[in-house]
């Protein structure tokens, strides 16, 4: 059963009838309601869209980059990823503008002696050919890879100072990066049952500083023991064989044996504002990607996945294409392999690439174009 396309239609219709119409920082405007939520249980699929076909490549190369602790967008732009070219070159030209007699250094220059500021195309192929254009211009500040993986925090610390006679201590500031993905890791397998099972990208201190604040902002882990009957239910779905003479404490140390999971997980994820368009799409299966990976990195079966969503809006140059989809019919959807190259080990912060990464089954209506507001 598909019930993540018939929940998501349904969103776009309740913004339609029940929005209202608002201004935004793009300038393009959007009808929205506030406080919605997404619920998808992953046994009954991979949560991708069915009505209409979803870019999966950029999909997982955008979460490898957040895994990374990645905020240069030459990764992406590398692997034809270009979600994030608006933003960057929005910065860029903003800068130009505003400073064109001090930034010629990032300008074209002419023959004539004169400069113009790059357009798109000649700005995302300079961000792959200039190392020093694109440590520059391809940084975005401290995003969502930043705070994921290098939080800066502050601590204080005593050294001994040797200038004084008695070798009197000192106080000095540290500045360390703390890894919630590490810790989010250790703590599901040392405290699964832990309500502190958190990674939050809504760093204070740092928001002015990033080209755009988090959209996702934080994502919460719950796990939850699975039932005898759950467990032999896994077993005998990876072995494809059922043997009904065992009795259940052979089958319980049978099932321990095979290392099959003794907990499931599930994630919510927070969102303060929803392009649900363009962008809850990606955000539904790249949370769902992070779900899996997190179980398979832990052991656990993915659960639930849940999303909660504050501004959920419709851009008011999207209304056609969203009743478009609304008039699809939905379909099954697909299934997710993980596969390791040769020689390749399975690690959650380890090297991953798209190709480790295959939808089984997916047979979507074709993509539907929109523009992108930056």
């Amino acid at each position: 059963m598909n019930n993540l396309d018939y929940q998501y239609k349904n969103l776009l219709s309740d913004i339609l009838e029940n929005g209202t119409k608002k201004g935004d920082r793009t300038g393009t405007g959007t009808i929205s309601v506030f406080g919605r939520q997404i619920r998808h249980k992953m046994s009954e699929g991979f949560p991708i869209l069915t009505t209409k076909r979803m870019a999966w490549k950029q999909i997982t190369t955008e979460l490898i980059w957040f895994l990374r602790g990645d905020t240069n967008i030459k990764y992406l732009v590398d692997n034809n990823c270009h979600i994030w070219d608006g933003d960057a070159y929005k910065k860029y030209t903003n800068k130009c503008k505003a400073n064109s007699s001090e930034w010629n250094e990032w300008m074209k220059e002419h023959e004539d002696g004169s400069f113009s500021m790059y357009t798109m195309e000649e700005f995302i192929d300079k961000l792959k050919t200039d190392p020093k254009f694109c440590e520059k211009w391809g940084e975005l500040g401290p995003v969502y890879g930043k705070q994921w993986r290098k939080w800066d925090t502050k601590k204080k610390i005593s050294i001994r100072d040797g200038s004084y006679p008695n070798g009197e201590y000192k106080w000095k500031i540290e500045y360390e990066g703390i890894d919630q993905i590490s810790n989010l890791i250790r703590d599901l397998n040392n405290n699964p049952d832990s309500r502190r099972l958190m990674v939050n990208a809504w760093n204070v201190g740092e928001v002015l500083d990033m080209t755009l604040p988090p959209c996702h902002y934080a994502f919460q882990c719950y796990t939850r023991e699975l039932s005898d009957k759950e467990r032999i239910d896994l077993y005998y779905k990876k072995i494809h064989a059922r043997q009904e003479d065992m009795s259940l404490p052979v089958l319980r140390q049978t099932v321990d044996f095979h290392k099959i999971p003794t907990r499931a997980l599930s994630l919510k994820w927070i969102q303060r504002s929803v392009d649900t368009f363009l962008g809850l799409p990606f955000n539904i299966t790249s949370y769902g990607l992070l779900l899996e990976l997190l179980a398979k990195e832990v052991n656990m079966l993915p659960d639930e996945l849940i999303g909660d969503l504050g501004d959920t809006h419709i851009y008011l140059n999207h209304m056609d294409q969203a009743n478009e989809q609304i008039g699809r019919d939905i379909r099954v959807l697909p299934k997710l392999n993980i596969v390791m190259s040769e020689g390749q080990k399975f690690d959650l912060l380890g090297d991953f690439n798209p190709e480790n990464f295959q939808l089984e089954g997916y047979d979507p209506h074709p993509a539907i174009k929109a523009p992108l507001s930056n």
